[in-house]
């Protein structure tokens, strides 16, 4: 009995003493990054939900309501940071393809989190404005209509903004534009000679109110001064090292930093937050340090 209750109170010690340096290496990285630029735009893969599941031997269910719970925490840090656009991938157009079972615990769970944010105090104290992106014409009814209901609660907040990607597809959504921007040209709207970068990015989901709903606006320009279609940063946890189709146009040719972790999705902690934020300012450190040295050779060469 004497020496369970030493080996508890040592457990009790190196818990608290953890927590401790914990917390003081955070405070460290947190003043760290506050010193350089933050990203604009993060993207994020939450992977490992089935395998957390499995490991701590709980239903597929449970392992997702803690999931959701980590994207609360995570979606508050980052606009506590001074984050302005959070893009984070719910379910992927391959997840269709799992067992009716999983695909019931995912809708009803996405269903009550788009209710819940309608009248979330957080998402209205931070003026968030909240927008889904993907195919949406293959949700359920009843989680489309929830969708709208939270996207209309918050459609006139800018001072943040958070993209859900569901019934989402990278490779689709550029398949998408293409034939957005086709129609225009069949319509007379625009000349091929004006289709370009820019026009592409225009009519991506972030920009024309989710493209599955074919809303119509089709990247206009006053939701082009808005949102900022590139991504600066993605994260993916669960320890795999591959984007999975997921914002491939945003994430190439510019610079997008990819941070790959090892956490499961319910066990992600703001300190990999931050890591991931500091790889992404090392990245355009290390980025503008090559700018430089290929502009003083250049300069060589006249002198």
């Amino acid at each position: 009995m004497l020496r369970r209750r030493i080996m508890r109170g040592a457990s009790s010690a190196e818990n608290w003493l953890a927590r401790k340096i914990y917390r003081k290496y955070e405070r460290i990285l947190e003043a760290e990054i506050s010193e350089k630029p933050l990203p604009e735009h993060v993207a994020i893969i939450m992977d490992g939900n089935r395998r957390y599941a499995r490991l701590s031997r709980l239903s597929i269910a449970e392992s997702y309501e803690l999931g959701a719970k980590k994207t609360e925490e995570v979606i508050e840090w980052c606009f506590d940071l001074g984050i302005k656009q959070l893009t984070i991938y719910a379910f992927s157009a391959e997840n269709f393809r799992r067992s009716d079972e999983e695909k019931a615990v995912l809708f009803n769970l996405i269903c009550r989190k788009f209710y819940e944010i309608e009248k979330n105090k957080k998402i209205h104290e931070h003026e968030v404005r909240v927008k889904a992106i993907g195919n949406l014409k293959k949700l359920p009814e009843y989680v489309i209509d929830a969708i709208k209901r939270a996207e209309r609660a918050t459609e006139k907040y800018n001072r943040f903004k958070l993209f859900i990607a569901v019934a989402y597809s990278g490779r689709m959504e550029i398949l998408d534009a293409a034939r957005r921007i086709a129609e225009k040209v069949r319509r007379g709207e625009i000349s091929p000679e004006e289709i370009d970068e820019d026009l592409i990015s225009s009519h991506l989901y972030h920009n024309d109110g989710g493209g599955g709903r074919n809303s119509g606006n089709g990247g206009g320009k006053s939701e082009r001064s808005e949102v900022k279609t590139s991504v600066d940063l993605i994260i993916r946890t669960g320890g795999e090292k591959r984007l999975s189709n997921f914002v491939p146009w945003q994430s190439l040719g510019n610079e997008c930093a990819a941070y790959f972790c090892a956490p499961f999705w319910p066990c992600f902690r703001r300190i990999d937050l931050l890591r991931a934020i500091r790889t992404y300012q090392q990245r355009e450190e290390e980025r503008k340090m090559t700018e430089v040295g290929r502009i003083l050779k250049v300069m060589r060469c006249f002198l």
